[in-house]
């Protein structure tokens, strides 16, 4: 006989129970953080601390010896929410860090609360179902046919990854029957090459390094004036590679560059990848959005020949960080990755029909991140959707045309997505471009007045705008440039 085990009550209030006592000091603490939470956020897109004064806000008691008091727990939380970016103020551009949405912020506290594991059936059986249902609809939407498949990831880096590890292990073992998995890298590896354009994200090379290939694997081909891929010069750093008894393994195409959201010609470098026999990847991490806008999706012709594709919903979709997808036109690919523990995932369920994720994922505990996206999905409709992309995107070419007005301000670039790069012109030619435009930007971050963002480009030191919020108005980002060039003029008074 199973006697049921006698509750402890002195842990009672810390665990989420099926019981009135454990459901009410749920309520209240979310309550609680909530409000401190509403009650806090500034109303400046950061309060200016420096590193230094913020280590002095914070204990270094990570780990009291007896429960600190509810009041100072909530104190302690205020001052994070106080000295945080705030995504969601209209002043705040620099990254592709977006507001998220309310809906998705409510589907947060029941992921948290629910605690899924995604990486077996018994730990997420509703979850497990819902994921692959919204995979087999994204791989509808990108068309890449009845075969494919994908998985949740908490990325852009994370999905690209995945890519060029598949496309690693499908290029050994078809050039010389060798599985990467069982055996480790061939001496041959040294051979393999991955091209990308020379304004592609960062983690190709991260990538190349951690796959042991190294970043001398990859292959930049320049960009044309518009920070596209060049379909010339790809097919020349093909042929070359040809010609140097060197192999193809690789060919990365981006819908949406983070500094430009340019988008490369999908469908001539898709052609081409497939003439050389390469992998076509796409990285859609931030131009993925564009499926869902019937104005702007044209731009995504070619993605429906890519063998794998980035997607992430942590940008254009507005949702919390992380939340991202890998796509995979093959889903036989991801043998490469596949491996079975008796514990967690046994051959015998696979007879049985049970779906295990973790066969597809680099990741072995993965949040049930698919249910913020499918909650927002539910709660805005398609048509809100579109209209809130192409918002966001018309408000980057306003700040484009604002820009080529103003006498003070250099546009570097006609924007392609909802990212904005440009400069401040000093008004002595003489003068130190580079390090004022660094200067400036500096300086509206530590007075809290604008987090925009900086890169180089062609040597040149920029500003960047980027617009992911629908909310913000044509006159709001008008008076954050104006704030740019006041703030730039009295840099330049002060000498």
């Amino acid at each position: 006989m199973i006697h049921a085990a006698r509750r402890t009550p002195l842990f009672e209030s810390e665990f989420l129970s099926n019981t009135p006592a454990g459901r009410k000091t749920y309520q209240d603490s979310i309550q609680a953080a909530v409000r401190v939470l509403c009650e806090a956020l500034p109303d400046q897109p950061y309060s200016g601390k420096a590193p230094a004064a913020l280590a002095e806000l914070f204990l270094d008691n990570m780990l009291p010896e007896v429960p600190a008091s509810a009041d100072r727990i909530l104190s302690n939380l205020r001052e994070v929410v106080t000295h945080s970016v705030i995504v969601t103020h209209p002043n705040t551009a620099a990254h592709l860090q977006c507001p998220p949405l309310i809906p998705a912020l409510a589907a947060e506290v029941v992921i948290s609360a629910l605690n899924q594991s995604m990486d077996s059936f018994d730990q997420a059986p509703a979850a497990t179902i819902l994921e692959e249902k919204m995979v087999r609809w994204l791989c509808g939407k990108t068309a890449l046919g009845e075969h494919a498949s994908g998985i949740f990831t908490a990325g852009g880096t994370q999905s690209n990854y995945m890519a060029l590890l598949l496309a690693r292990d499908a290029c050994v073992d078809r050039h010389f029957g060798w599985l990467v998995q069982k055996r480790g890298l061939p001496a041959e590896a040294g051979r393999l090459r991955i091209l990308c354009s020379d304004v592609a994200h960062f983690t190709v090379e991260k990538s190349a390094s951690e796959l042991g290939l190294g970043t001398d694997a990859v292959v930049r081909v320049p960009t044309d004036g518009s920070f596209r891929m060049r379909v010339d010069s790809l097919r020349s750093a093909l042929e070359e590679i040809r010609d140097q008894n060197l192999i193809a393994m690789a060919v990365v195409g981006t819908a949406g560059t983070t500094d430009f959201g340019s988008v490369d010609p999908l469908l001539e470098i898709g052609e081409l990848a497939r003439a050389f026999g390469a992998w076509f990847h796409v990285d859609a991490a931030y131009g993925s959005a564009l499926l869902f806008s019937d104005r702007h999706r044209q731009q995504l012709r070619g993605v429906e020949m890519a063998d794998s594709v980035s997607l992430d919903f942590h940008k254009l979709f507005w949702q919390p960080v992380s939340c991202a997808a890998f796509l995979l036109r093959d889903q036989t690919h991801f043998r490469y990755l596949k491996l079975h523990a008796d514990y967690l995932n046994p051959e015998t369920h696979e007879q049985l029909g049970i779906p295990n994720l973790v066969t597809r994922s680099l990741a072995t505990s993965r949040r049930f991140d698919i249910l913020k996206l499918w909650i927002s999905f539910q709660a805005l409709g398609r048509q809100k959707l579109a209209q809130m992309i192409d918002a966001t995107i018309d408000l980057a070419r306003h700040a484009a045309q604002f820009i080529r007005k103003t006498d003070r301000l250099e546009l570097v670039h006609d924007p392609t997505l909802s990212c904005v790069v440009f400069r401040y012109l000093p008004s002595k030619p003489r003068g130190d471009a580079n390090a004022l435009n660094a200067q400036l930007r500096q300086r509206l971050f530590e007075q809290g007045m604008a987090v925009i963002g900086h890169t180089i480009v062609r040597a040149r030191q920029c500003l960047k705008l980027t617009c992911l919020n629908p909310m913000t108005s044509q006159q709001q980002i008008e008076e954050l440039l104006g704030v740019v060039v006041e703030q730039g003029m009295g840099l330049e008074r002060a000498g």
